[in-house]
């Protein structure tokens, strides 16, 4: 299907096509899968070892080797089928899921198990990701990919809210079994509703990971496409330094505020954002408004050096975060630049850079609170996202036709 380049998208248009259902809908079922998975797991391994360290591990063990995936394995995003690629990915969870369901693990090897696995998850998403705008075309493209973003932090926060009433009726084991159904929905989804595709590009000769180096290193060097990367990993990126002082800050505020209102004010914020600059804005328009939406990331945190009470703390948040829309725009010239044979690894070099630099950004948030006031921490998170919108505007601003 096609669509003008004078109009938005609209649901209708994206969700008739079939292959974007499947997608969408598999898509919340891994999420919610792998959010309880983490959670059960964290309760698992607190309750055999009483460590609250190993806890915090076992949460986070599913996602820290994302970055080194992305660093080493992503050029099978290119060089395999990409529905055997996501099917498999998703039968070797269900795998790991049932292992740890059965018990006879150590915490430690669970931990271990779990790490080792995650490393092919961005190979896994990259196939997805890259295989959105063969479904989707021209703005429909932009509105799916902003769809995707809605339903990742929905889907998580409804695993959250799952995963808590499955340890409390059935406990952790039982979780991990539900788990497990999740991931072979999620296989028997993509398996059945997606068609087949060959590879985009074949193997060079060399292994995954020589390719995977020498691939990231030919899209770096393309400089209209380091360009677009650098514009989609830092003007939004940098802020998580300032969520990550939010428990502080809410702190000094009193009993009566809350972090947590903070990071939901910041979630619906991105959601306000996406919906309605993907819905309602013209393609031509987005595009234009691209590096102002960036500025908006940054300009309202600058408040936070007054230490604003919690309500107007909460909708300078959401007011920034509605900026993330920004990267609507950036959407189709990043798929224009980037080769269609190595569409995967890009994608995926997209989401790596991304959790490299929010979690540099948590770390200097952390160190810099030690120091500071947390509420100025925040706003010089808000200066750094106005520096790096400043330093890439030619980057964020359209070409003239």
């Amino acid at each position: 299907m096609t669509l003008t380049e004078t109009r938005p998208a609209t649901y209708r248009d994206v969700f008739a096509v079939a292959e974007f259902r499947v997608l969408f809908g598999s898509f919340g079922v891994f999420l919610i899968g792998e959010t309880v998975k983490m959670l059960a797991l964290s309760v698992l391994v607190y309750e055999r070892t009483g460590s609250g360290l190993l806890a915090a591990l076992a949460y986070v063990t599913g996602f820290l080797p994302h970055a080194f995936g992305g660093v080493f394995l992503l050029a099978l995003a290119d060089r395999w089928p990409p529905r055997a690629l996501i099917v498999g990915y998703d039968l070797l969870r269900l795998a790991v899921v049932v292992v740890l369901a059965l018990g006879v693990l150590s915490p430690g090897a669970m931990l271990g198990l779990v790490a080792v696995v995650g490393l092919f998850g961005p190979v896994s998403s990259a196939a997805r990701t890259a295989l959105l705008p063969e479904v989707l075309h021209g703005d429909a493209y932009v509105l799916g990919r902003s769809l995707l973003t809605v339903a990742a932090g929905g889907t998580q926060v409804a695993g959250f809210a799952l995963g808590g009433l499955l340890l409390g009726l059935v406990g952790p084991y039982g979780a991990l079994w539900l788990t497990a159904a999740t991931c072979g929905l999620s296989a028997l989804l993509v398996r059945v509703g997606l068609a087949r595709r060959p590879p985009r590009a074949r193997p060079d000769g060399g292994n995954a990971v020589r390719e995977t180096w020498r691939v990231n290193r030919a899209l770096l060097a393309d400089r209209r496409v380091r360009g677009l990367l650098l514009a989609q990993w830092l003007p939004g990126s940098v802020l998580v330094g300032a969520e990550g002082v939010a428990v502080p800050y809410a702190a000094g505020l009193g009993v009566d505020a809350s972090a947590g209102l903070l990071l939901m004010a910041a979630a619906f914020g991105m959601l306000v954002g996406d919906l309605l600059v993907g819905r309602f804005v013209a393609p031509a328009r987005r595009e234009a408004w691209t590096p102002w939406l960036a500025l908006l990331l940054g300009v309202p945190m600058l408040a936070f050096v007054a230490r604003p009470a919690m309500w107007p703390a909460a909708a300078l948040f959401a007011v920034a975060t509605a900026g993330f829309a920004y990267q609507l725009g950036l959407a189709r010239r990043f798929l224009d630049a980037v080769p269609q044979e190595r569409r995967g690894q890009a994608f995926g070099l997209v989401s790596t850079g991304l959790m490299a630099v929010q979690g540099l950004a948590a770390a200097a948030g952390g160190a810099l609170s030690e120091v500071l006031a947390p509420g100025t921490v925040m706003a010089l998170a808000g200066a750094a996202s106005l520096v790096a919108t400043l330093a890439l505007w030619r980057v964020l601003t359209p070409p003239r036709p």
